[in-house]
């Protein structure tokens, strides 16, 4: 109890140092580094499983409420989208894997699965089922995430039309202001998207907990007027979430480092191409507001690319369903192309 209330509490001071100095989803970023530094250092970092299961809870929740019908309406015009970011991430996938497997000691399978544009949790896990070495694409797997975390947002923020981000930002805080503060409707809301998140884990859905608890939430937003999250949630959500990721890096991590710096360097800058070639494809082919095309196609968590991009100024639902769609895809058939390619060329 004792490491977890410490834990807890260097995530949530770091995360607010990171969040004033105005980086692009700094309680997040702020989190993991704090929480992981004190890892690296002490070893002492303990956060369990089910703080990610209730940041994957309230991050579905706060996306919930924001959701309107006209948003609803739209989904039917992302499938396209979703087929152009899928089919730039596998390619981007198997080309820059190859080279990690021609360049490093890799083998392909593992060069490849290092490359996978997943969950740190679950891409892992497939790999070991699939021959591949665990340790070492659970470390390039991490590389990848943090970077696209910590980095790309950062960039991003920089990048697009801020007249954008102002009519958005206004049309959401006119509708946060119509929602006053309603604690009933508050638990409310928690239960609902607790039941959600619950019907995702049973279901073993990749991003199930999350999409559930949306779900759950937007139905109760649109036909019952019955949901309200305040900010706090979100941010609460936010160090949950980089505490638990910033427990995962210890000290036998860092010493890896070195042995993989070029595979890891290769890599990140493969997914920051593929994140601004094919964001610019979405933006000019669909329309889709340059800002949140590049988040879609930024290979991190949905939920934590859901909780970071309200911070740099996007407020989309297009974005959370292209980052579950990415997800959902990349957890399902990835795994089965790579292995149809390892044993073509083995």
């Amino acid at each position: 109890m004792t490491n977890l209330v410490l834990t807890f509490a260097i995530g949530l001071l770091c995360g607010y140092v990171f969040y004033k100095i105005k980086v692009p989803g700094g309680m997040m970023v702020g989190a993991i580094v704090g929480v992981a530094l004190f890892n690296i250092f002490f070893d002492m970092a303990y956060m369990p499983s089910y703080a990610k299961y209730t940041a994957q809870i309230l991050a579905g929740a706060y996306i919930g409420c924001s959701v309107q019908k006209e948003d609803i309406r739209r989904i039917k015009k992302l499938i396209k989208p979703s087929l152009v970011l899928v089919l730039g991430m596998l390619i981007t996938n198997i080309f820059i894997g190859f080279i990690v497997y021609l360049i490093s000691p890799l083998d392909l399978i593992t060069a490849l699965m290092s490359c996978v544009p997943g969950g740190m949790t679950e891409i892992p896990i497939i790999s070991a089922d699939m021959g591949a070495d665990m340790p070492k694409v659970a470390v390039l797997q991490f590389i990848r995430m943090l970077s696209c975390i910590g980095l790309l947002p950062s960039i991003i923020s920089h990048i697009g039309n801020k007249n954008y981000d102002t009519e958005n930002k206004t049309v959401v805080l006119s509708q946060e202001r119509k929602k006053s503060v309603d604690i009933k409707k508050f638990i409310f809301t928690i239960a609902i998207a607790v039941s959600g998140g619950m019907v995702g884990k049973i279901l073993a859905i990749p991003a199930g907990i999350l999409l559930f608890s949306m779900i759950g939430t937007i139905y109760i937003n649109i036909f019952l007027n019955k949901s309200y999250m305040p900010l706090w949630a979100k941010r609460l959500a936010q160090v949950l979430s980089g505490a638990f990721i910033g427990c995962s890096i210890d000290y036998k991590n860092v010493l890896e480092l070195k042995y993989i710096i070029i595979p890891s360097i290769i890599i990140v800058l493969g997914y920051f191409i593929n994140c601004f070639v094919v964001g610019k494809i979405l933006n000019k082919a669909f329309k889709i507001p340059i800002k949140e095309s590049m988040l879609a196609a930024t290979p991190a968590g949905a939920t934590d690319m859901a909780l970071i991009s309200s911070d740099i100024g996007v407020y989309s639902t297009d974005l959370v369903v292209l980052q579950i769609v990415r997800l959902i895809t990349v957890i399902s058939i990835f795994p089965q192309v790579i292995y149809f390619i390892s044993r073509w060329f083995n």
